[in-house]
């Protein structure tokens, strides 16, 4: 009896310390604080480089610019109510990459809308050989990785990957 008392109350001490991010038990929708970007965007580029690096794939690295780029058209698809490659302004994917200085090639994009954290996100495009295409580009070098979460905790991702060069045509 001791010993499950002190099992209980370690386990309530734990639970305190839940951080203040991520699935809200009460509401089940996951919300992104402020101080969360760094922590998302590093998550997300290690679990792409985990998944390339089964496929025998070389790693990406986060790219500023490339991540200005999904950013923009995160919450530019936000505003459009719907999620699509182009801009409200009708703007490519290659478009955006060249609006933010990005000397690369595009590889390609991936974008969702939904509820669900990165994770799930990046597991759901897993499952279309289309969008794992994206991922696991060999031409790949680079990546941009951002989202746009509106009040009622939908979430628009966008994933930009990228090959340094001079050429902004895709590959």
């Amino acid at each position: 009896m001791r010993l499950f008392s002190i099992l209980l109350a370690v386990g309530l001490v734990l639970s305190a310390c839940a951080p203040s991010s991520g699935f809200n038990d009460s509401s089940k929708i996951y919300r992104i604080g402020r101080n969360d970007t760094g922590k998302i965007q590093f998550r997300m580029l290690d679990a792409v480089n985990a998944l390339r690096g089964a496929a025998g794939q070389a790693s990406l690295e986060l790219d500023p610019k490339l991540n200005a780029a999904a950013a923009t058209h995160s919450r530019d698809m936000s505003v459009q109510n719907r999620p699509w490659h182009f801009g409200s302004d009708g703007s490519s994917p290659i478009d955006r990459i060249q609006r933010v200085g990005y000397n690369g090639r595009l590889v390609g994009e991936n974008i969702s809308e939904t509820f669900e954290s990165e994770l799930e996100t990046l597991g759901a495009w897993m499952e279309k050989p289309d969008t794992r295409r994206v991922i696991l580009s060999p031409d790949a070098r680079q990546m941009g990785f951002s989202w746009f979460q509106e009040s009622n905790g939908k979430i628009w991702w966008t994933l930009v990957t990228g090959s340094p060069g001079f050429s902004t045509g895709p590959v």
